[in-house]
């Protein structure tokens, strides 16, 4: 006798929604990395230069990937998250270092976040000034976040994730089918990588180009996808064929928000504004080609940009520090592998109160050329250190096993990117000291 369908119906449902949650830490990844500043510089960058430039943001998609896959690889091989490893490898110098560039670089990505919030909300429903706007809308933004992550846990903050990134996407995708654009070229641009369009406007094109590079797919919060996966109780080399899969999908789905930003970028532009004030007139811009439908559907896919960054930022950078400071309790000679970070902590909480509530004084009192100089040097340090520090755990049997070091390809492709980092970096502060 066969099953009935409605026997046979728990038990499919329950294989699909697991073959759907594989992806769950990849699409975090992507809703957290993908904030108001990336979805401006693609625009911006495709009003620039056009679809010719699709490949930088493959591009840089593969670099973040190789990044992640190889901090990933190390969690699994031998229990410790990268932070772990390099405590217990690199010593007391290491500790000052990172601990003091956390705390900066919190500050600012908070700030920027909040104020991306705040502004996009102020598009939508306006209430006072634009710049009263942004700090009371913002300020309440985070406040909402915080209380997400304090009630709802890993579980609740997982689905709102999921449904921030289906509303981004669903957004980016139809507004990119709506302005119809030609297939044919978006398929050489991806491609057929094309670098004259780089020395155009005295060689401003590199400078775009390099942004768009550089920010695809977040900086610090990569390192945070090792906790994810430790909520979901992922441990073993057998496990990372799965992770590389996650992984994947995730960086695929970012590369897709890039490629979509870049699109409507060269059918709507040129822009006056930049940041989360550029998807404001990218809006209205859409609003007058398309309809006043495509306006608010526009908006509310980028609010739901720039709060899924917030939201993940929120719920993941808290998890650095708790673990950072429960690692400094432990005894030099203990083993660090298989700790816990504990999100009831007093630690987690009182860095998550933290990031919710100081960076709004910088709203008010801050001078925001200065800010966006500081900002673009130390976002301009993760992505190589974090490189390098790859190179030297993952490159050597001795720290991770003969089983899961790197390749010699992997090693070179790593210094490669470490030198390519380092090179947007520079160039970026120098654009800013200008």
């Amino acid at each position: 006798m066969h099953p009935s369908e409605s026997d046979r119906s728990p038990a499919h449902s329950r294989t699909l929604l697991s073959r759907i949650a594989i992806f769950g830490p990849g699409l975090l990844v992507a809703a957290t990395g993908v904030g108001a500043g990336d979805l401006a510089t693609g625009a911006f960058t495709g009003d620039k230069l056009g679809t010719t430039i699709l490949w930088a943001v493959l591009v840089g998609a593969f670099f973040k990937y190789v990044l992640n896959e190889g901090l990933t690889r190390w969690q699994l091989a031998t229990g410790e998250t990268l932070l772990e490893g390099c405590l217990r490898h690199f010593g007391t110098l290491f500790e000052v270092l990172f601990l003091g560039y956390l705390m900066v670089w919190s500050f600012l990505v908070a700030l920027a976040l909040m104020s991306a919030c705040g502004a996009t909300c102020h598009a939508i429903l306006p209430w006072n000034t634009a710049s009263q706007d942004k700090v009371f809308y913002g300020i309440a933004q985070s406040l909402i976040a915080v209380v997400l992550v304090r009630r709802g846990g890993f579980q609740l903050f997982e689905k709102l994730m999921s449904v921030t990134i289906g509303l981004m996407f669903l957004t980016v995708i139809s507004t990119v089918v709506a302005l119809q654009p030609d297939y044919s070229s978006l398929a050489t641009g991806l491609f057929v990588p094309r670098f004259s369009p780089l020395m155009e406007n005295s060689g401003e094109g590199l400078m775009w180009t390099v942004g768009l590079l550089g920010g695809v797919g977040g900086t610090l919060t990569i390192v945070c996808y090792a906790y994810w996966i430790r909520e979901l109780g992922r441990e073993g080399l057998d496990q990372l064929p799965l992770c590389r899969v996650d992984l994947g999908t995730g960086y695929a789905v970012t590369a897709l928000f890039g490629i979509g930003m870049v699109v409507i970028g060269e059918h709507a532009g040129p822009f006056s504004a930049k940041g989360s004030a550029l998807l404001v007139e990218l809006s209205q811009t859409l609003g007058e080609t398309l309809g006043p439908t495509a306006r608010w559907v526009f908006l509310i896919g980028a609010w739901g940009a720039v709060f899924s960054s917030l939201l993940g930022v929120w719920q993941s950078v808290p998890y650095l520090f708790a673990d950072f400071w429960q690692l400094r309790q432990q005894p030099r000679d203990a083993s660090l592998s298989r700790l816990e970070v504990d999100c009831e902590s007093r630690e987690y909480r009182v860095f998550l109160y933290a990031l919710a509530t100081v960076p709004s004084l910088g709203m008010l009192v801050l001078d925001f050329k200065k800010t966006q100089l500081i900002y673009a040097i130390v976002g301009a340090l993760s992505i190589p250190l974090i490189a390098c520090v790859l190179v030297i755990l993952c490159g050597r049997s001795k720290y991770i096993g003969a089983n899961a070091r790197n390749h010699w390809a992997t090693n070179l492709l790593l210094v490669l990117i470490l030198l390519f980092f380092a090179a947007i970096g520079g160039w970026n502060v120098w654009q800013k000291i200008q």
